[in-house]
């Protein structure tokens, strides 16, 4: 017999690193140097904390290199770099340096901030932290779920891929070893990037329904 499936939610601590940079070259520095939460709070942050009001993820130095220093090709570039793809940080990180030591060989005029815009360095903590709720079958599930935070489904779903290191999550190993296959198949196929934390909650809902 399964074991129950138990939420657990998450929250960040975020810290300065006492880090800044004012031009690509001192950002390709602290992409280098950063402690690896770093690279996270960077590039997913976004998800937990606004996907329920945008499915588009955005990327912390792009939006640094467009925005503040106005490099539209070099933002371009950065953005392209589809950060939910890695299920390694490690390896965004050095595609993330590739990119940047491509441009940097090219040579050319290079932005300086200005002054007050610098780029900060953050880095964070994830504080994972049990719920009350506790599901023993498909129906408890069901429950749990209409009433757990955004913030457990995003912990299940999106933090599930980092720590698993593939395209899987937690509630469909959890209905794996349910033996409800077809669910757990369908649960793996949905994209939850491209839809918000509350649409994917009902689309969950509904899939937990027509199997379960």
């Amino acid at each position: 017999m399964s074991e129950p499936f138990h939420f657990y939610t998450q929250a960040h601590l975020v810290r300065l690193l006492g880090m800044k940079a004012k031009n690509p070259v001192e950002l390709l520095e602290g992409i280098r140097t950063v402690p690896v939460s770093s690279i996270y709070y960077h590039t997913h942050r976004f998800l937990q904390q606004h996907h329920y009001l945008s499915p588009e993820p955005p990327n912390d130095f792009a939006y640094w290199l467009t925005s503040i220093l106005g490099m539209q090709e070099w933002g371009e570039a950065v953005a392209s770099v589809d950060v939910i793809q890695y299920r390694d940080l490690e390896h965004l990180r050095s595609r993330l340096e590739a990119v940047l030591s491509g441009y940097l060989a090219k040579g050319g005029y290079l932005a300086q901030a200005p002054e007050g815009h610098e780029f900060h360095f953050v880095s964070c903590v994830t504080v994972i932290t049990p719920t009350p709720y506790i599901a023993h079958d498909a129906a408890q599930f069901l429950e749990a779920l209409r009433r757990v935070s955004i913030n457990s489904i995003y912990f299940h779903v999106f933090e599930a891929r980092l720590r698993l290191k593939n395209n899987g999550n937690d509630f469909t190993l959890w209905f794996q070893g349910l033996g409800k296959e077809k669910l757990a198949a369908e649960l793996s196929r949905l994209d939850p990037y491209t839809i918000t934390l509350e649409g994917l909650r009902k689309k969950i809902i509904k899939l937990v329904s027509r199997y379960a």
